[in-house]
């Protein structure tokens, strides 16, 4: 108390400007109708800019849950996608199948499960992204995994009980069936290990109409993806000498820098396409084994 007053005493001249100066200016806002008004408008300027600080700050905070609430409800839309569904055969009398109908009576194919990136890199050769949702919440290998917009992202290739690890389409190993929307002609997408924005096509012949923008979806031949999910848009189109086909260049359409919220796809018939075609190599090369 005693060092408070000592303070006080020492620095009176100042404290009684302040409170001769703070009189002063009531006195002149109050009688004087013009400084009133421009006291008014600039004390309603400065609150108004202190307030829209406030709420970039708040909503800063904010954002996160509101991304998560989108992603929920994204995710909640693509399960309703023509996409994801099949048609169901009628030519037979009687059908067994517990994978859900729509209202048409399409069966579905894909089912959506929404997560979260908890560790992403994009400056190695070799990149994985690790969610937040494993064995336990019924993600198995090989599901592949979508942005928050539906574009391609990567396939699952390891799970623990909680979290899951996926393979990044900017990894040197990963290639993706994928087709051109203008034309249907499909190819297989790669990475080259170089520049993470962009991926490369091969595989499409050059007597096929290419231009600069082309978009490239997912295809239907393959087993993770569903089809018709971007992928990239064709930034350039190199025709290759000693061959007859194009190596395009691939804008990504992912944004692989900013990974936050994402979808993981299970192709509910998935195994029966993967043993089918284990079991026609398997037969056909017993087959060129077997004597005649």
């Amino acid at each position: 108390m005693r060092n408070i007053l000592l303070f006080i005493r020492r620095y009176r001249t100042f404290f009684a400007f302040l409170i001769l100066q703070g009189v002063a200016l009531w006195f002149l806002f109050s009688y004087n109708r013009f400084h009133r008004a421009k006291f008014l408008g600039v004390a309603n300027e400065m609150t108004g800019i202190i307030n829209s600080q406030y709420n970039k700050v708040e909503d800063y905070f904010t954002l996160r849950e509101e991304n998560k609430r989108v992603n929920r409800l994204n995710d909640s839309l693509l399960n309703l996608l023509p996409s994801l569904y099949g048609r169901r055969d009628t030519t037979v009398s009687a059908v067994r199948d517990s994978v859900p109908y729509d209202t048409l009576g399409n069966y579905r194919r894909y089912f959506s499960r929404p997560a979260t990136v908890v560790y992403n890199t994009v400056n190695s050769q070799k990149n994985y992204i690790q969610l937040n949702r494993g064995a336990n919440q019924g993600i198995k290998d090989n599901m592949a995994v979508l942005g928050s917009d539906g574009s391609a992202v990567g396939v699952v290739v390891i799970v623990s009980p909680n979290f899951s690890q996926a393979m990044s389409l900017l990894h040197v190993q990963h290639k993706v069936n994928a087709s051109l929307k203008k034309s249907g002609n499909f190819g297989t997408v790669d990475w080259d290990g170089k520049d993470p924005r962009y991926l490369t096509l091969r595989g499409i012949p050059q007597s096929v109409e290419v231009n600069k923008g082309d978009t490239v979806l997912t295809s239907t031949y393959s087993f993770n993806f569903p089809p018709g999910h971007m992928v990239g848009f064709i930034d350039d189109v190199i025709k290759d000498k000693s061959t007859n086909f194009y190596v395009l260049r691939i804008k990504t359409a992912a944004n692989f820098f900013s990974l936050q919220q994402v979808h993981i796809i299970e192709n509910v018939e998935r195994d029966e396409q993967w043993q089918l075609m284990q079991d026609t190599k398997n037969k056909i090369e017993q087959g060129k084994k077997a004597p005649k």
